[in-house]
């Protein structure tokens, strides 16, 4: 886009734009997301930034209109996997806040130089100022949602200093962290969220249609007991899961009915430190940052699954909230059904899972560490011993480095450090990049209820090349149209 296209998505209000680009606005000092209902400024006092972070660099403050902070994340970091797409998603994740911009570098295999120059380069500020934007919205929520007091509000955030911290909300906000909390008090309370009334009180942001009862049917169908759990009937269901955190533990609650363009959630920490961590890991969960106007737009054309997007708009592809339990996950769902990998899972869960300080509802346990599963026996699950063989050694190559899922790791060298596994085929690596990797192009065509999908569409694999790079949604797509007609068919009854 040039800026005069980007100018009239902002004279259009259209929100497909929202978090891909920010409008600056010279008269007033602030930057808006381009759907902002505001009136629309004059085009020569204007300009455009790739980032809430660039934005704020150049002098502007946040919109408390339309609060362009919480938009959601742009879908591209989640469809490229070059060194830009991989920064932006581990920065999202609190790489940068936890081990600075050398660890941030040293992950991504370059000099600190090097990736400031790039992210500087494409989205106008370095990796320190887009942690530094990502710390203030934490802060904000923070103050206008807990009685933690401001001190401890700044380091739980990330700042290193009250000082920086203060200076850092007055420039985004144009108020103090005080005078933010007050604001937030006087505004007109809001309803209770559906998921209960502790911890801390999110709204998570979508872009277009979102598919709740198809995310809420696929993650309740494979809930673990100990871990996960769904409650409530189907249109007013709550998912709740355990997380395993940088400095402690969390429980992660979401309501399946959805606001106008978001889901209301919920998170208990044993650290406010945790914040960022766990709504990123529920977000990457819920596909929450994918851009389904891109996807509706190459698959909806088509004529083999164009007519199960429009019967199934906003569909999303789940993710996960922890890369290393998705993937042990993966190998225990080889050759059999969904429920019999549950029940698999839950024997594993309860057998080396590490027991929750605080249980809630039915969570109780910790999903197992890789290093706990490593050595382990695994006669718990009555398994033949080579698909245990093939579980102890993808646990010790997660655990020992050999194997990297993390929110930045190389996708392509990640399959083949996966393929390299006795055990490990095509449709479990690809499995795992899907999910733990959120790639959105990825297609199985050995999986059982993608064979049966593309039956009843009348096509057969080869039609997927022209579903890049989203196939990850088109898969979805062809199980949703196969449960229809063949429920016990599914992503992990191969």
């Amino acid at each position: 886009m040039d800026d005069d296209s980007r100018y009239e998505a902002v004279r259009s209000r259209d929100e497909r734009f929202d978090g891909v680009f920010f409008t600056a606005v010279r008269t007033t000092g602030v930057y808006c997301r381009p759907s902002c209902p505001a009136t629309t400024p004059k085009r020569h006092n204007v300009t455009f930034h790739p980032s809430a972070a660039a934005a704020q660099a150049a002098g502007f403050r946040a919109c408390r209109r339309c609060r362009p902070d919480a938009v959601p994340g742009s879908a591209e970091w989640n469809a490229r996997a070059d060194t830009v797409g991989r920064a932006m998603r581990m920065i999202a994740d609190g790489v940068v806040d936890r081990e600075g911009v050398s660890g941030l570098a040293g992950r991504l295999g370059y000099s600190a130089r090097q990736v400031q120059r790039q992210l500087t380069a494409e989205l106008g500020a370095g990796p320190v100022a887009l942690a530094r934007s990502q710390r203030q919205h934490t802060a904000r929520i923070l103050l206008q949602t807990t009685d933690l007091p401001i001190t401890q509000v700044a380091f739980a955030a990330g700042f290193s200093s009250v000082r920086q911290f203060n200076d850092t909300m007055r420039a985004g906000y144009a108020r103090t962290p005080s005078e933010l909390r007050a604001a937030a008090s006087r505004s007109r309370p809001r309803s209770p969220a559906p998921c209960g009334g502790h911890g801390i009180p999110l709204r998570l942001a979508h872009r277009g249609a979102y598919d709740a009862r198809h995310v809420f049917d696929f993650l309740q169908r494979r809930a673990i007991a100990g871990i996960e759990e769904a409650t409530g009937e189907p249109g007013a269901r709550t998912y709740r899961r355990s997380l395993a955190l940088p400095h402690g533990t969390g429980i992660a609650e979401v309501a399946e009915a959805a606001g106008a363009r978001w889901l209301e959630g919920r998170v208990r920490l044993t650290d406010p430190r945790d914040l960022t961590a766990a709504v990123q890991r529920t977000r990457r969960l819920f596909d929450l940052d994918a851009d389904p106007y891109a996807v509706a737009e190459r698959l909806g054309a088509d004529p083999v699954v164009g007519p199960l997007v429009a019967a199934r708009p906003g569909l999303r592809s789940p993710g996960a909230a922890d890369a290393d339990e998705l993937a042990v996950r993966a190998v225990l769902g080889q050759q059999v059904t969904v429920g019999a990998a549950r029940t698999l899972a839950g024997a594993l869960v309860e057998a080396y899972g590490k027991p929750l300080a605080s249980p809630v509802g039915g969570l109780t346990h910790l999903f197992p560490e890789p290093a706990a599963l490593a050595d382990a026996p695994l006669t718990e699950l009555g398994m033949p011993e080579s698909r245990r063989a093939t579980l102890r050694a993808l646990a010790a190559a997660l655990a020992d480095g050999a194997v990297v899922l993390s929110p930045g790791a190389d996708r392509d060298e990640a399959e083949r450090a996966l393929l390299a596994l006795r055990g490990i085929g095509p449709w479990t690596a690809g499995y795992i990049r899907m999910r733990a990797l959120g790639d959105p192009d990825v297609f199985l065509p050995g999986d059982a209820g993608v064979r049966h999908g593309l039956r009843l569409v009348g096509a057969d694999p080869v039609a997927s090349a022209a579903w890049r790079p989203w196939r990850s949604y088109a898969l979805h797509h062809l199980w949703a149209a196969t449960a229809k007609t063949h429920p016990r068919t599914g992503p992990e009854n191969d």
